[in-house]
């Protein structure tokens, strides 16, 4: 059976993630307050965001503005996106 969460993004109950994604109390917050379809479309703009901004994962900056971006993106707030990105037509 699918674990479901309500999701913090979507405001509606959908599957849940298998793990924490990391360890500690923010991952713990991660997998109870989010689902697997928001989790996976922020770690897709998070991997655009550190492309186009040529950001490097070694500088704790970029991890601390990587976690304010995704707290923003999880919480429906106006968050950064790669300056220049059109995503595909349908």
């Amino acid at each position: 059976m699918t674990r479901t969460v309500m999701c913090r993004k979507y405001k509606e109950e959908l599957e849940g993630l298998a793990n924490p994604p990391y360890p500690g109390a923010k991952g713990q917050l991660v997998f109870d307050t989010i689902s697997k379809k928001a989790w996976t479309e922020w770690t897709n703009h998070q991997t655009m965001l550190i492309n186009e901004k040529h950001l490097s994962m070694m500088d704790p900056s970029t991890r601390e503005y990587l976690q304010q971006e995704m707290q923003k993106f999880m919480d429906g707030e106006d968050y950064e996106k790669a300056e220049g990105y059109v995503p595909p037509s349908k």
